[in-house]
C-alpha cells in the first residue's frame, strides 16, 4: 500500500470524504491536486495536509459538471504532476425529495454532477492513464443507488447510475490497464451532518432504523479519516492491482452487494 510520489486528482476535496482522502493519500507520500467548486475551503484542505506530509497537496478549481472545466483543470493537474495515476472521485451533491414531486430543476442538477460528473472526470483520468497502461479510478457509489430511496430519488437514481458506469468504465478500460471501481460508504460527513439538521424527530427516528441500526459496527457512522482513509490507500496502490468492476461497500455492515 505504498503511494510515495504517486500523482493523484481528488475531487470534492473541499470538505467530508474529499478532503479526509486527500489527508490519507499526503499522509502516504503522494502528490496530490484536489479540486473544487468552493476554492478558499480546497486551499485550505491543502495546505493543512501539505503542512503535516510527507507528501504534498495543491488546489484547483474545477466544476465537475462542466465538460472544459474538468479537462482544463485535469490537463494542468497533470502536467503539474507529471503524469496520473489515480483519480478518487468523492465530489456529488444531495436533493432530499419524493417520486412525486421531485422537481426538474433538482433532478437535472443532480444527474449533471453526479452522473455527467462521473463521466467526465473518468474519462478524463482514462485520457491521462491510458498511455502509461495503467491507473486506477475510484468513484463513489451509495447504498441509496441500490435500494428504494422515497426520500431522495433522484439522488437515489443518480447513484445507480454511477454504479452502472463504474462496471461499464471498468469493462472497457481494463484493457487499458486502467481499473474503475466504486467504493458504497456510510460516512458521517458536513453533507450528512446537514442533510440529518433538516429532519424532524420523526424522520430522525426513521432514518435509524433504516440507516444506523443496520450498521453491525457500533450502529452509527463511520469516521471519514480513520475509516475511509486507508480504503482509498488501498484502492489506490498496487495492493488492489486485481481488483476492478466492483462495488464495495465501506459502511459497518449497512449492506451488502451481491
Amino acid at each position: 500500500m505504498e503511494l510515495k510520489d504517486y500523482k493523484i486528482i481528488v475531487t470534492g476535496s473541499a470538505r467530508g470524504m474529499g478532503a479526509a482522502t486527500v489527508r490519507a493519500y499526503v499522509a502516504a507520500g503522494a502528490q496530490v491536486v484536489g479540486m473544487d467548486v468552493a476554492r478558499e475551503l480546497g486551499e485550505q484542505v491543502a495546505a493543512d495536509a501539505t503542512e503535516n506530509g510527507p507528501g504534498t497537496a495543491t488546489f484547483l478549481t474545477a466544476d465537475i459538471a462542466d465538460a472544459d472545466s474538468v479537462n482544463h483543470a485535469f490537463d494542468a493537474a497533470a502536467q503539474a504532476l507529471g503524469g496520473l495515476d489515480v483519480l478518487a472521485h468523492p465530489a456529488a451533491i444531495q436533493r432530499s425529495g419524493d417520486a412525486a414531486s421531485v422537481t426538474v430543476d433538482d433532478w437535472d442538477l443532480m444527474m449533471a454532477v453526479n452522473v455527467r460528473g462521473t463521466m467526465l472526470t473518468n474519462q478524463a483520468a482514462h485520457r491521462l492513464m491510458a498511455p502509461k497502461k495503467r491507473g486506477s479510478i475510484i468513484n463513489f457509489g451509495s447504498v441509496s443507488g441500490l435500494r428504494s430511496e422515497p426520500v431522495a430519488p433522484a439522488y437515489s437514481a443518480s447513484k445507480g447510475a454511477v454504479h452502472s458506469w463504474t462496471r461499464t468504465a471498468a469493462g472497457a478500460w481494463g484493457a487499458d490497464g486502467v481499473r474503475v471501481n466504486a467504493i458504497l460508504p456510510a460516512i458521517a460527513t458536513p453533507m450528512y451532518d446537514e442533510a440529518i439538521a433538516r429532519l424532524d424527530e420523526e424522520g430522525r427516528t426513521a432514518h435509524f432504523w433504516q440507516n444506523e441500526q443496520s450498521i453491525a459496527l457500533g450502529q452509527k457512522y463511520g469516521d471519514p479519516d480513520h475509516d475511509l482513509g486507508p480504503v482509498m490507500v488501498f484502492l489506490a496502490s498496487e495492493a488492489s492491482r486485481f481488483i476492478t468492476g466492483q462495488l464495495i461497500p465501506v459502511d459497518g455492515g449497512q449492506t451488502s452487494v451481491r
